[in-house]
């Protein structure tokens, strides 16, 4: 009896999430043409299948796919390759002939389940090299693969212009940072809250309000991102990588499928080992952030969607990460940032932006020589003249501060400022004036009365949404103080050196140096110091500290 031809079956996905596609579909009509034809996949760890998760028959040739190109280089391993239909295999005549040209070079029979438009199964039998018909019908057929790819594509893209208008409906592809696709009942996709990734967003949005932090001064968002880099929180385009990478393994089940994804989880540390050097950046928080998807909003083309009725965003969920007065917050914080003089930094300066030089009000900046350092005033760097130029060893001044602070402020209890965003419709009236005035500019363009009326139809949109927004009320921000059982002392004694500096900015400590006399270079001449606490809530309390010290002194 004759031996059954030896089978590779390949399968491949473009979307991870597309299930009218799925390797199991595409397992089971290989199965059954397998059982038609006699064609024999193995089994176990002698299992021959090709199976590429989330590849485009459009960017990847058969001989670039990460599995299908191996077995191809391994053409004596097996008699015939089937797929379930053209689209899997290939995206074009110029990929089908390259396939035709290899089948016939090494003698192998090419099967499709389904053929062009859902017709039978296609067979074309290249182990006979004199019968030139098996690659004269395959390029007809893959000619007539192209024309209704062509057709398919302007059918799809009639179909994400009618998703991009249902609510709560996601087209596929990388969603945005903080979601993940999950099922409706009712067929299609969704985005739903991630939770992990919704609790790295909740920690940079408490980071940057300074919510915890003794003063509410927030983080820069470079520190923030410099310290998500050290922890190993991976990037937004690393984490869909790795949950990618998840959803591959879930859509293999087999052991040998277990094999194959394996290679593919090799695929992708070699992507992330590659994208270690490129962890967080400032950029990177703020365009996650101020972007719509926040809002849970649908973007194309870089412009929000809206209902063609009303004007209102549509939707992608119905469970948005940000609410709208929370997002115009971190917005505002963004933006306030930005309008921030750029000031020189040295992070090792444990008094930087605490020492003052009472001669010009400069900060004083740390000065390393050989035989000692200290604090000093560089008005002259930025072209600046002072009067009375200051200079303390660092010594002094950083166990005077230590010793003033804790005096001041050590029996305080540590208070923690929490923000309760407020509200104001002016960054959404502004938005829909932009689009409005966009829209004004091409009144008169048009030619056909269906397109007048598409744009008074939009015209009547917009405005009717600016006269809504117009009506809404502005409420502003509250910040609600909250006291902790810790005192500054405690703080201070389980702090190094940079987070006793952001205590004492927090508290709004200021250290103004006058210019020292001669002979004194002993000890510290404190008529030379003063100490203030200038944030409101601990100036007070500093106050009544030293009004209690006075009166007990008495």
């Amino acid at each position: 009896m004759a031996k059954p031809l030896r089978g590779l079956r390949a399968i491949r996905l473009s979307v991870l999430t597309d299930s009218t596609t799925s390797v199991e579909r595409q397992r089971e009509a290989g199965d059954k043409s397998a059982a038609a034809l006699d064609i024999d996949f193995g089994e176990g760890d002698g299992l021959r299948e090709a199976v590429d998760l989330d590849v485009s028959a459009l960017k990847f040739s058969p001989f670039n796919r990460p599995q299908l190109g191996k077995w191809l280089a391994r053409p004596d391993e097996y008699d015939a390759i089937v797929w379930w239909r053209f689209d899997r295999a290939i995206a074009s005549m110029s990929d089908m002939h390259d396939l035709a040209k290899w089948a016939k070079e090494h003698r192998k029979m090419l099967v499709f389940d389904e053929g062009v438009g859902n017709a039978s199964r296609l067979i074309f039998d290249f182990r006979n090299p004199m019968d030139p018909m098996a690659e004269l019908m395959m390029m007809l057929f893959a000619f007539a693969a192209q024309v209704e790819r062509v057709s398919t594509k302007e059918r799809v893209t009639g179909a994400h212009a009618a998703i991009r208008q249902m609510e709560n409906r996601w087209k596929g592809g990388r969603p945005p940072y903080g979601y993940e696709p999950a099922r409706l009942e009712s067929g299609g996709w969704t985005l739903k809250p991630d939770e992990y990734a919704v609790s790295v967003i909740q920690r940079i949005i408490r980071d940057l309000k300074g919510e915890g932090s003794v003063a509410g001064k927030g983080k820069s968002p470079t520190a923030i991102a410099i310290e998500l880099t050290a922890e190993g929180i991976l990037t937004p385009r690393r984490y869909w990588a790795k949950k990618r990478q998840e959803l591959r393994q879930a859509q293999t089940a087999t052991s040998a499928d277990a094999e194959l994804s394996n290679d593919a989880e090799d695929e992708a540390e070699k992507e992330e080992s590659s994208q270690n050097r490129r962890g967080w950046t400032g950029a990177i928080i703020k365009a996650m952030l101020t972007d719509h998807a926040m809002l849970g909003w649908k973007t194309y083309n870089g412009q929000v969607v809206r209902k063609t009725q009303t004007g209102v965003p549509v939707p992608f969920t119905d469970e948005p990460i940000l609410t709208r007065e929370e997002f115009d917050h971190v917005s505002a914080l963004f933006e306030a940032r930005s309008r921030q003089p750029v000031e020189r930094k040295d992070t090792n300066a444990p008094l930087l932006g605490v020492l003052l030089c009472d001669g010009c009000g400069g900060r004083m900046y740390l000065q390393r020589r050989a035989k000692a350092q200290n604090y000093v005033c560089q008005a002259f760097s930025p072209g600046m003249q002072c009067s009375a130029p200051s200079s303390i060893k660092q010594t002094w001044a950083e166990e005077y501060v230590e010793r003033e602070f804790l005096r001041r402020l050590g029996g305080v209890r540590v208070q923690e400022h929490i923000t309760i965003p407020g509200y104001d419709p002016a960054p959404e009236i502004e938005e829909a004036e932009v689009e409005f005035k966009a829209h004004l500019a091409e009144r008169g363009k048009q030619k056909s009365r269906a397109a007048i009326a598409a744009w008074q139809e939009l015209h009547d949109i917009l405005d009717a949404r600016l006269v809504e927004l117009e009506a809404r009320p502005k409420t502003e921000p509250q910040t609600v103080v909250k006291e902790l059982s810790t005192t500054y002392a405690q703080t201070w004694e389980a702090s190094d050196d940079l987070e006793r500096r952001s205590l004492l900015l927090d508290c709004g400590v200021v250290v103004r140096v006058k210019r020292g006399t001669r002979g004194g270079w002993r000890k510290l001449d404190e008529s030379r110091v003063s100490f203030d606490v200038t944030a409101e809530f601990f100036a007070d309390a500093a106050a009544e500290h030293d009004g209690l010290a006075a009166e007990l002194a008495n």
